[in-house]
């Protein structure tokens, strides 16, 4: 098991505009302790696959997007599954303002987050304004900074 790294700021808009496109569907859950979910890509072409289990010192997860498996942070499919499970804080507001971003594309033809985070966040603002987008997602770090996310690829076969 390895303790994930606290995820690049823009996995957390990206975590929003995946719950807002409708691609997190929670599939099975025990009284929210442990939950597997799926999680549709953008351009709707990978499917991943989601574990997270609460332990005593925080939570244990799995999922098979390259940000957790193989950067090590926490990737913006668990950051939704959080959200949906009341673990992160949501605003359907935020979710609202991200809905529809190709973010697959936008990050392929520019490769620096910065700049992917610069248009997605004009987009957005033409109903939230930026503001309020960036405090939302200052929140949601500081949440995930305050937590033990373990990764453990030994949960991929389970089926909960």
């Amino acid at each position: 098991m390895i303790k994930l790294r606290e995820p690049p700021k823009i996995k957390i808009l990206e975590a929003s505009g995946a719950i807002a496109d409708g691609r997190v569907n929670i599939m099975k859950t025990d009284n929210d302790e442990n939950v597997l979910a799926k999680v549709i890509s953008s351009e709707k072409d990978k499917e991943y696959k989601i574990i997270i289990k609460r332990s005593e010192n925080g939570f244990i997860v799995y999922s098979n997007d390259n940000g957790t498996k193989l950067r090590g942070y926490v990737g913006y499919p668990i950051i939704s599954v959080m959200m949906l499970m009341g673990i992160l804080s949501r605003d359907q507001n935020v979710e609202e303002a991200l809905k529809g971003i190709d973010w697959r594309k936008l990050n392929e033809t520019y490769k620096k987050y910065n700049v992917v985070e610069e248009i997605v966040l004009k987009k957005a603002e033409n109903k939230v304004p930026k503001s309020y987008i960036l405090e939302f997602r200052k929140n949601v770090i500081k949440e995930i900074e305050n937590m033990n996310i373990f990764y453990d690829e030994n949960l991929s076969n389970e089926q909960l």
